[in-house]
């Protein structure tokens, strides 16, 4: 990660609020009675991740000069979250690697990825109650609800050709920038109760979200294995129709979308068979296309964010949202 990182910028200059939120979530790992909860969280907490939304959810605090500790505790909530969604995800897709470290369940077990999964939920759940804020817990937990949905909405679209940008959008919205949209909001509203703020920040959060979640389509296809640390074209092998190949169903000849058809239905699929589809999405200026509106949400992020009261971390803020763009992993 450059110096000139925002990210790193932010993780430095809330350094530590950063260090609280690890010590809350190391403590409430813990067990006593099942020593392979921790064993299994330490592993996935500590494999390298910039632990981008719990930053989030405390920088959007801060830059509104909230002064009290709650934010400690929403960013362990949202990484609680994330952490569990990660072990679920990796027993879904059979993942064997993330950030360049085996998976939980290729160390472990599928039942133990899933098992530690839901303990990760209930320490979340704990953790949204001690804020004491009816209205924090009301989105958190319809945050949890909306992403196990959108989880199942894309589970069930699995080879579907015909699954339209609508629906597309309709899970990443929901498995992907739910999450930042709620680490943003509940920030914004423990330190204020400017609605429009609350609103903006809201908002910023959503965009941040569905900016990565495209970034991340892109890199499946077009990223460096050594620096993503896992497979390139794995969304291929998985038959997930991502944005890159919706376009290219929705404008490409149709050749090429019965190419893409016969290739993402069969059930063993070859290196050779991503070479051909990489040759289509090059075709149809696909990636190109996706970074395009990858650029539009991170300037209506950028947008969101100027209607804020200016200060280091919303400038910091609007920066992340340039940096999402160029990111490699």
């Amino acid at each position: 990660m450059s110096q000139n990182d925002p990210i790193l910028k932010l993780q430095k200059l809330l350094s530590h609020k950063l260090g609280l939120m690890d010590q809350l979530f190391s403590k409430m790992m813990e067990s006593d009675s099942a020593p392979r909860i921790p064993e299994i969280t330490k592993h996935i907490f500590e494999s390298g991740g910039k632990k981008i939304r719990p930053l989030l959810c405390i920088a959007t605090a801060e830059a509104l000069n909230y002064k009290l500790d709650k934010h400690i505790l929403l960013a362990a909530t949202i990484e609680f979250i994330h952490t569990a969604t990660l072990l679920h995800d990796d027993v879904v897709d059979e993942s064997s690697t993330r950030r360049g470290e085996k998976t939980a369940n290729i160390l472990w077990d599928n039942k133990s990825s899933i098992l530690v999964g839901d303990f990760l939920f209930s320490r979340a759940f704990q953790l949204m109650v001690a804020t004491k804020s009816l209205s924090v817990l009301e989105i958190l937990s319809n945050a949890a609800a909306i992403i196990a949905e959108s989880e199942v909405l894309q589970l069930t679209n699995i080879k579907n050709i015909n699954i339209g940008l609508k629906t597309y959008f309709k899970i990443i919205e929901g498995k992907t920038a739910e999450l930042f949209s709620a680490a943003c909001e509940t920030g914004a509203m423990i330190a204020t109760s400017n609605l429009n703020q609350i609103k903006s920040f809201k908002s910023y959060g959503k965009s941040i979200g569905i900016c990565f979640q495209l970034i991340d389509d892109y890199l499946d296809y077009k990223g460096d294995k050594k620096i993503m640390g896992k497979l390139i074209g794995n969304d291929f092998f998985n038959s997930k129709l991502t944005y890159p190949i919706i376009i290219t169903l929705n404008e490409g000849t149709y050749s090429e979308k019965e190419k893409i058809e016969n290739l993402f239905k069969k059930k063993q699929k070859t290196q050779n068979d991503l070479k051909l589809i990489l040759e289509i999405l090059d075709n149809n200026n696909a990636l190109k296309k996706t970074k395009i509106e990858a650029i539009k949400w991170s300037k209506k992020a950028k947008e969101e964010i100027q209607k804020i009261p200016q200060n280091t971390i919303t400038t910091l803020l609007q920066e992340l949202a340039d940096s999402i763009i160029s990111r490699s992993s």
